[in-house]
């Protein structure tokens, strides 16, 4: 579950992290009375969970109550990639010296924590990570042994950030063990013309799993989710939207992020992560299909099924019982492979639908679906 940056703001600060002073509203008339209050001078932030927000005209200075006023209402309702902006934060601006890049994140194939910093951070750290990785510090952190000063100390080393930015260090990871968190994020972590080190901008998901200790963030952490990701969770689905127009079914998180990045590698971009896991049902077809038609971006849809336990013919059968129910609009590649196999693609060449393609190897498969999508 991702956390807004002003529940992210909530946690570093009950955690000893220093965060400009900020409020949060949902109306102009709001956001004047919090500048208000805040001294005059604010930077008005769009409350979406995506990036971009900078880029996308999200994040502004207004210099005075009236001015945040105005700047409130142009924000609000704006569409930052597919997300609609509902509140905003005003928070005080702060005189910088330095922008720094930190973060911790789960790196499950290596069953182990990673500590990603790096004293260029700011809005275009993507750039300098993919142009300039010596300038991005990864290290591995044990989950067992945690981050302690000496071990935030060596990340600061690595990365060239000053030696201000060590308790931080320590104190972000006391956010993701006891938040229960898979990501922590600060990008901007500033160093003030005062020498403070604040963090600016916050990014927190937490485990869906641990929920039940997290319960606080669930009702307003699920007001502005994306409408088919919101769709997809009253489904049943494990169901992510990304900004692609290839769309995504496998069986299998391992196998459907595969998927995504040999559609990547084949030029086009994958639309979601769809995992229907170990059932292929009709009805879990059904509900599948229908939330990635549903998405106005997606021009193809590609479904990669390894036959295991559930056999490729009964997810043949399931693929056509779900085009009884729902209106196929975007050409459909299916690659079935293992289990049972021939009888499946013999179950959808027996259906013979104008739009369903099938592709007997994974790569041959991605290829054509990014074609269908891009031409």
């Amino acid at each position: 579950m991702d956390l807004y940056e002003h529940q992210a703001r909530e946690l570093f600060e009950e955690h000893g992290i220093v965060v400009p002073r900020a409020e949060v509203t949902d109306s102009p008339r709001g956001a004047r009375e919090i500048a208000r209050r805040l001294g005059g001078t604010v930077i008005v932030k769009a409350q979406v969970k995506t990036g971009g927000r900078g880029k996308a005209g999200g994040v502004r200075l207004a210099a005075d109550p009236a001015a945040a006023e105005l700047t409130a209402r142009r924000i609000l309702g704006m569409d930052i990639k597919g997300h609609k902006v509902g509140k905003v934060m005003l928070a005080q601006p702060v005189d910088i010296d330095r922008e720094f890049y930190v973060s911790y994140v789960l790196d499950r194939a290596a069953g182990r924590f990673l500590a990603i910093a790096s004293a260029e951070g700011g809005m275009e750290i993507e750039e300098v990570a993919a142009t300039r990785p010596e300038a991005v510090a990864r290290v591995p952190v044990d989950p067992a042994e945690g981050v302690t000063s000496a071990k935030a100390a060596e990340i600061a080393e690595a990365a060239g950030l000053p030696p201000q930015t060590v308790d931080v260090l320590v104190r972000l990871w006391q956010v993701l063990v006891r938040e229960d968190a898979l990501l922590v994020e600060v990008n901007p972590l500033v160093r003030t013309a005062q020498g403070r080190i604040v963090a600016l901008d916050g990014k927190v998901t937490l485990d869906d799993n641990a929920g039940f200790r997290q319960s606080r963030w669930g009702a307003e952490a699920a007001e502005q989710d994306d409408p088919l990701e919101a769709r997809a969770a009253a489904l049943g689905l494990n169901y992510v939207k990304l900004d692609g127009e290839v769309g995504i079914i496998g069986n299998g998180a391992g196998l459907v992020m595969s998927t995504l990045d040999v559609v990547a590698g084949c030029g086009a971009r994958p639309a979601n992560f769809l995992d229907i896991g170990g059932g292929a049902s009709a009805q879990i077809m059904a509900d599948g299909l229908s939330v990635i038609l549903s998405d106005p971006a997606v021009k193809s849809v590609f479904v990669n099924v390894f036959g295991g336990i559930t056999a490729c013919d009964a997810v043949a059968d399931g693929i056509v019982r779900a085009l009884e129910e729902v209106r196929l609009t975007k050409p459909l590649v299916v690659r079935l492979d293992g289990n049972n196999a021939a009888r499946g693609r013999a179950v959808l060449d027996a259906r013979a639908h104008p739009l369903v393609e099938q592709a007997t190897t994974m790569d041959g498969a991605a290829r054509r679906a990014a074609q269908l999508a891009t031409t």
